[in-house]
């Protein structure tokens, strides 16, 4: 998607902080962190939201998921963290491109507020 915020970033037109990089996923710092810890996590295929998961394309957020475990182990996340992913203008997200937060070093109350 040549218009993708996420696209940009993970082909590298865009600057981030990378954290975390295999031939299916993008980890980098969020620009306004939520917690002390905060990192965006991508798949490098464009999957618009959760709505657009299928056979063909959910490898890509298993791989989500081994990723979030590898930083979390690097990052020494060990106090727990929390996964986050908004799905929809009324679920919150800003960006159509699937994406997850992985949030940390701060106690993370629920529900959020």
């Amino acid at each position: 998607m040549n218009d993708c915020l996420f696209c940009k970033i993970i082909k590298g037109d865009i600057p981030s902080t990378k954290i975390y990089e295999n031939e299916y996923v993008y980890a980098f710092l969020d620009i306004e962190p939520q917690a002390p810890f905060h990192a965006i996590i991508v798949p490098k295929t464009h999957i618009s939201s959760a709505d657009e998961i299928n056979a063909q394309n959910s490898i890509y957020i298993a791989k989500i998921f081994e990723a979030v475990a590898e930083i979390a182990k690097a990052e020494s996340l060990s106090d727990g963290y929390r996964v986050v992913n908004n799905c929809g203008k009324d679920g919150g997200q800003t960006v159509g491109h699937i994406h997850f937060h992985l949030l940390a070093r701060r106690n993370l109350a629920w529900p959020p507020g």
